[in-house]
């Protein structure tokens, strides 16, 4: 590498020192883009290193802004925290989808339908609580009439810890970026 120039990394977990002592190198940008950044609909999560001068920091959010949007952190730690939530969450998204499509199969419904269903459903849902005023809680209230169907669905996630399992795979998520970013915690 010459002076001028600088590295962007995607690598998941692999931190900016450790980068610059493997590359011989200290203009580096470490992000962590997401999937959908293939379609223009990325999250993307980037940081410098303080040695990148402000044009290259320019260039690279608008290349980062090519692959949707974008947030600027100046703490590097938070990049493994984007990781394991949005590096790491369309995952997350794709295995409730999976589980609510073998939950129509098992209901009876075509594959067809229910892949309709299932992906208008989730594609609807994201997009209203995008323009919503509502909290994410005051939404799933507005859908969940009390004793109703929602409501027995929502029992059985509460009863199972939903939001623990969701939680306690984050932070696993979470802990895996710092053990291989060399961290020991």
């Amino acid at each position: 590498f010459t002076a001028d120039q600088t590295v962007i990394s995607i690598l998941a977990g692999i931190s900016i020192g450790r980068l610059t002592e493997q590359l011989q190198h200290t203009a580096i940008i470490r992000a962590m883009p997401n999937t959908p950044a293939q379609i223009g609909m990325g999250m993307t999560v980037w940081t410098a290193f303080k040695e990148v001068p402000e044009k290259h920091r320019q260039t690279a959010g608008m290349i980062l802004s090519a692959m949707g949007d974008t947030l600027w952190v100046e703490n590097e730690n938070c990049i493994d925290m984007a990781t394991a939530i949005s590096g790491s969450g369309p995952a997350y998204f794709f295995l409730f989808m999976e589980s609510l499509l073998e939950a129509a199969a098992a209901l009876g419904l075509n594959r067809q339908d229910a892949e309709t269903l299932v992906y208008k459903t989730a594609l609807g849902s994201v997009n209203y609580a995008a323009v919503s005023e509502a909290s994410l809680k005051e939404l799933r209230a507005q859908v969940t009439s009390p004793g109703g169907t929602t409501a027995a669905a929502i029992q059985v996630f509460e009863k199972e810890n939903f939001s623990g399992i969701i939680q306690r795979a984050a932070e696993s998520a979470y802990r895996r970026a710092r053990q291989m970013g060399g961290y020991s915690g």
